[in-house]
């Protein structure tokens, strides 16, 4: 399978990332068409309904629940799951030679960046950055309009989840900054909504670099 073209969106809980990728879905970007990889949205509705259109088993389902439940990461012996679920995303939207996955959630860290460049090519990192203090406060208004039936919001979850961020997930623009990869850092702010950041997205991936 030749590798389909892809936008890492990187940024802690609360950032904005999902309602900033169903803008980018819904409007493209760089004149290209763009799916949303929601893997943390997907994984939820999974554990919630089962594997439906995904390639798992009753045991790959009773990993995510697990992974849900206790707020970590899919350990790297685990990573066939994510590899099966974005494939058989990639395969449902039938993407053609010009269209953009927007990755939301995978890779999480250096380990699975370096498993999925067989199949993905990774051509724009975006990082959106914040406090804490601005996260906690974006959840608690629910800035994005994304938290409303969200059972993992409590404070203790939001610092786990920050805590992974920062350990695991973070220094991925390190990793993509060593191969060369352009990476764009935008600040957010409590009021930052994602129709703001997606008029900071005009210019294509080639004429952004770090």
């Amino acid at each position: 399978m030749k590798p389909f073209s892809a936008i890492l969106l990187i940024g802690p809980t609360g950032a904005g990332k999902t309602p900033l990728g169903a803008l980018c879905e819904k409007k493209g970007l760089w004149h290209s068409n763009v799916f949303h990889f929601d893997f943390g949205a997907i994984l939820r509705c999974i554990a919630a309904t089962g594997p439906g259109r995904f390639d798992l088993t009753g045991p790959d389902v009773g990993v995510i629940r697990r992974s849900l439940a206790t707020g970590k990461l899919l350990e790297n012996r685990h990573f066939p799951i994510a590899r099966n679920i974005l494939l058989s995303y990639a395969k449902e939207k039938r993407m053609q030679g010009q269209d953009l996955m927007l990755l939301n959630g995978l890779p999480r860290h250096a380990g699975q960046a370096v498993d999925m460049e067989p199949f993905v090519r990774v051509i724009q990192v975006l990082a959106l950055t914040c406090t804490p203090e601005v996260v906690k406060e974006r959840i608690r208004r629910n800035t994005g309009g994304d938290r409303t039936r969200r059972k993992d919001d409590d404070r203790d979850a939001i610092e786990t989840k920050l805590s992974i961020f920062r350990r695991q997930t973070a220094p991925l623009l390190d990793h993509y900054r060593q191969k060369g990869t352009p990476i764009l850092s935008l600040i957010v702010e409590i009021d930052t909504t994602p129709e703001r950041i997606y008029r900071q997205l005009s210019k294509p991936c080639d004429c952004i670099n770090t």
